[in-house]
């Protein structure tokens, strides 16, 4: 099915390796560069927390100036979602191409199961990031590249569901980040973890 600038997409007809996350393509120097924000923004927002530093703060550490900053990636949801493309392609090869039960090998239920184990594991490493990318505007989780890939993923386990597509966008949608982070204070990392497997089951049947 189409989708309208800020709604979730079907990728139905696309392979699932057609979805992954691309790697950069860019001149030697702008990979520099980029590499050099990466890496200063990931050390930063690591040891002051996101909400805490600035894009000005960024630039200079990285030693590039502020004009290069945000043409290049915009706004600091933009810089959150540049420093977890490379921890989401990890996750994507292992769903792809990794052992079982998370890669090819293991029936559909333990995948799904191992799938939501492990992006849970992925979240709440970088909830904050996460957070950010997906907030950073109505819709914006359903436009990141990496969301597609997700969702198809999904979909794919869960065939034999009424409604395969509908089924993964609903175990998705407990796992946004936004969602996560307002039920952990209150249940804790165990429940969520253990009420996500038992969502993730009942999506199969």
């Amino acid at each position: 099915m189409p989708r309208d600038d800020t709604g979730p997409q079907s990728a139905s007809a696309t392979p699932l390796e057609l979805l992954r996350t691309p790697p950069p393509k860019e001149r030697a120097d702008a990979a520099r560069n980029r590499a050099a924000v990466l890496e200063a923004a990931g050390r930063l927002f690591a040891e002051r927390g996101v909400e805490a530093v600035s894009m000005d703060q960024v630039a200079a550490e990285a030693g590039v100036g502020k004009g290069t900053l945000f043409r290049r990636f915009g706004d600091k949801a933009g810089l959150a979602a540049a420093l977890l493309d490379a921890r989401e392609r990890v996750l994507q090869e292992a769903i792809l191409h990794g052992p079982p039960p998370l890669g090819p090998g293991a029936g559909e239920e333990e995948r799904l199961v191992a799938f939501t184990g492990a992006y849970l594991d992925y979240l709440l490493e970088h909830l904050a990031l996460v957070r950010m990318s997906e907030t950073a505007a109505p819709g914006a989780r359903y436009r990141i590249g990496a969301y597609r890939f997700w969702h198809r993923h999904v979909a794919i386990l869960a065939h034999g569901a009424p409604d395969p597509e509908y089924a993964a966008h609903a175990l998705l949608a407990a796992l946004s980040a936004e969602h996560v982070a307002a039920l952990l204070p209150e249940l804790g990392e165990e429940r969520v973890r253990e009420g996500s497997v038992r969502l993730a089951r009942s999506v199969l049947r």
